[in-house]
């Protein structure tokens, strides 16, 4: 028992380097190249609003898929345990929405398009649970089977919900990939503790792929996620959740991302980019747009955007902390 633990952790150890590495290296090489061919944005809260390259979530994709692919040669070579069809069919939806993410970096996607195509990128998930369990694990009250309405309902949405809330609250240097690589590691733990190889599969490489994009996406960032990067978040954790049969975790973990669609719903989603003072954030006068909005404003005045990110993070961190405490039982 010792040595097959200690076998997995040496494995999943490794697909978290090979995540990190790929990720990072592939980041070093993009930037540049995204510049070149003006896939670039401005950096709305520096002063005189710097050009910085977009799409670098394309680094973040290409280290998740080199831990999954390391982790699939293991299962072949070195007897790592997962259910490699479930990690496959997440991996097609994964996929499906960042390419969704590049296309919108490109083209500009319409919003009423980001909310629905999701739904269909899910097909993969809804062919292999169908067969599986259609039971959700609750806190407090155990498994509930919700039968075809799982199916057809619940998980479609999820997926769709989960990329969504994840490309809304973002916009400031290291914010995405900072809360990402807190709400993995969170989600690890969990996933560890419940005994899914299939959620530790995902979860594993998603947080290495944070880690090696953070260092060029802290402030001063020298890239942006872009949707490619936001919506996979997203979708890693909404594949990962639904696998596992813990879509209440995901959905108790993004707790914060839900408070800033709901702050954002009556103003009907503005961007939110706040003002900036003597080189400090400071939110605009009126009731919040956002969750971002509303932490500026109960700080009392201005705050470093680094600061800003820190605290965000820190704030994830405890609601993630709640998560586990709700779900791992020692």
């Amino acid at each position: 028992m010792l040595s097959v633990f200690n076998n997995d952790l040496i494995a999943y150890s490794a697909i978290f380097l090979v995540s990190i590495l790929s990720s990072y290296a592939f980041s070093i090489g993009l930037v540049p190249r995204l510049k070149k061919f003006g896939f670039v944005g401005k950096d709305m809260h520096k002063a005189h609003h710097p050009e910085v390259a977009e799409m670098g979530g394309i680094s973040i994709v290409v280290g998740f898929s080199a831990g999954i692919l390391l982790a699939i040669m293991l299962s072949t070579f070195n007897g790592l345990t997962f259910n490699i069809v479930f990690v496959l069919a997440g991996l097609l939806t994964i996929q499906t929405l960042a390419f969704i993410g590049i296309l919108d970096d490109i083209l500009d996607v319409p919003q009423w398009a980001k909310a629905f195509i999701p739904l269909l990128s899910a097909v993969p998930l809804i062919a292999v649970k169908a067969a599986g369990s259609t039971a959700m694990v609750l806190p407090f009250i155990g498994a509930v089977d919700f039968g075809i309405f799982y199916v057809l309902l619940l998980l479609p949405v999820g997926v769709a919900v989960a990329s969504n809330l994840t490309n809304m609250l973002a916009g400031f240097n290291g914010i995405e990939a900072g809360m990402g690589t807190v709400i993995f590691g969170c989600m690890a733990i969990i996933a560890w503790a419940h005994g899914s190889p299939e959620m530790l599969v995902l979860f594993v490489p998603m947080l290495g792929a944070l880690l090696g994009f953070l260092p060029k996406n802290w402030c001063p960032a020298s890239v942006f996620p872009g949707d490619v990067g936001t919506l996979t978040i997203g979708a890693v954790l909404a594949t990962g959740v639904i696998i596992g049969n813990l879509e209440s975790a995901g959905a108790l973990i993004l707790s914060l991302y839900v408070l800033d669609f709901l702050i954002k719903l009556p103003n009907r989603f503005p961007k939110t980019f706040v003002g900036l003072k003597y080189g400090e954030l400071v939110a605009p006068k009126g009731r919040p747009r956002g969750l971002i909005d509303l932490i500026l404003k109960l700080g009392g005045g201005g705050m470093k955007e680094t600061k800003l990110v820190l605290v965000m993070m820190g704030l994830q961190l405890l609601v993630g902390a709640g998560v586990i405490l709700l779900f791992v039982h020692v």
